[in-house]
């Protein structure tokens, strides 16, 4: 076996455990559990602290289990939330369930025939048939209110003037989830759940009913809540969370959230968000120190996960698309972008709508950059910039008889103008 706290601990990715779990883990093959909450059909960046550490289990020989919140996706976790979430319906959280596996199955091995292949689990499998009396009665009894109370996560939220108090629904959560680990204690052999430090409450809620219901022993352990160095909220950007999902968030977004890292939180980034060898990231690291400017650390921890949650395939194309921007880039590398991708790479930059026949036909540079767009104010101010040289159409520099055709759009719909080295005007041709 290897030494899994020993892997985390160094990566930074340990916040509390209990005691004599360094040396259960050491014993033999143990099997852990991370819960996931079901709410949405894919997983953000959020959720990826709770998947590494499966995987680290996992290669240090353990057996993972990732648990799909089913039935408590149906009450609401009041950990670190001000209000009740919205519940949902069983055929979306199947359909969630689905779409998380098949994500999960990019860092967890599901399929191999060894002892420690991953599997994946649905609390509502084995919460529907409770009876609401048979809970209270069979599990309700071993854990008292007070010890319930005294949680942080229901000190919080009964203290907040800003909350409405808490439902009885939401009370009752660390009760259930502290079944799961029951259940997968008796039915799976799991003796370790994993989580964010805010739910180090609800995790040892269920370890102590492993104890007082099957005199058992139960481990609980929890990594750091993740932090940006500005105080900003690590996984959100200006239109929301960073989804795995390529439909929600492009590959080159993606790519780009990470590359944009500030120099602080790259250097911790890449020893929780990678699978580098210590000696590989303290090099890295090193080089990086002695020459930040090239951003060493930003463009490798991009480029790992990019791969991990993508592909290899995918990560070229953020990185053709990056360097259109930013780079000596071509017409050929423009039009090489699929319409999503270019969208995205110019978002922000002014547009304006040109009518597809008027392309065709064949439109003066001038009229163009002046009368069609507003890029420049007027002709002779356009015709100074094309004397100039400044201009270019989809990157290569043009003159004042240049005409603007159809074989000049991109995706067969766009042009890109450009004045200088940063001014880009975007045309729709419709």
């Amino acid at each position: 076996m290897k030494n899994f706290i020993e892997e985390v601990t160094w990566r930074g990715m340990l916040h509390d455990v209990m005691p004599g779990t360094e040396e259960h883990l050491l014993e033999q093959m143990r099997v852990a559990y991370v819960g996931i909450d079901p709410t949405a059909d894919s997983l953000h960046i959020g959720h990826l602290v709770g998947v590494m550490l499966l995987r680290h289990f996992q290669l240090a020989g353990h057996k993972p289990l990732a648990l799909v919140g089913g039935a408590t996706g149906m009450i609401g976790d009041p950990s670190g939330k001000s209000n009740e979430r919205n519940l949902l319906d069983e055929p979306t959280l199947r359909h969630n369930q689905e779409a998380i596996k098949a994500q999960l199955g990019r860092f967890l091995d599901f399929t191999s025939n060894n002892d420690n292949a991953a599997e994946l689990v649905n609390n509502y499998d084995w919460m529907k048939e409770f009876s609401f009396l048979d809970f209270i009665r069979d599990i309700g009894k071993h854990i008292t209110v007070n010890y319930m109370m005294a949680k942080d996560s229901v000190k919080k939220r009964l203290s907040s003037e800003a909350a409405e108090g808490m439902s009885f629904t939401e009370f009752t959560y660390q009760l259930v989830q502290g079944y799961d680990f029951l259940h997968l204690y008796k039915a799976k052999g799991c003796t370790l759940q994993m989580g964010g430090s805010d739910q180090w409450g609800n995790i040892t809620t269920g370890t102590e009913l492993v104890r007082r219901k099957e005199g058992g022993k139960a481990y609980a352990l929890t990594c750091p809540l993740i932090t940006k160095a500005d105080g900003t909220k690590f996984g959100k950007s200006e239109g929301g969370n960073i989804w795995l999902d390529a439909a929600r968030t492009s590959p080159y977004k993606f790519y780009q959230y990470w590359l944009n890292t500030s120099d602080v939180d790259a250097e911790k980034y890449i020893k929780i968000f990678t699978f580098l060898t210590k000696e590989a990231i303290e090099e890295l690291t090193l080089q990086h120190r002695e020459a930040p400017h090239l951003r060493l650390l930003q463009k490798k921890l991009a480029e790992e996960i990019t791969i991990m949650v993508h592909s290899k395939e995918d990560l070229e194309n953020a990185i053709k698309a990056s360097g259109i921007l930013f780079g000596n880039a071509t017409a050929d590398d423009l039009k090489q972008l699929d319409e999503a991708t270019f969208l995205e790479v110019f978002d922000g930059v002014p547009q304006a709508e040109i009518a597809k026949n008027e392309v065709e036909a064949g439109l003066d540079i001038i009229i163009v950059l002046n009368e069609k767009t507003g890029f420049f104010k007027s002709n002779g101010e356009a015709r100074r910039a094309l004397t100039a040289n400044s201009i270019s159409v989809n990157r290569e520099k043009v003159k004042e008889d240049f005409v603007l055709t159809a074989n000049d759009l991109i995706n067969d719909r766009f042009v890109l103008l450009q004045s200088g080295k940063k001014n880009y005007f975007v045309i729709r041709v419709v």
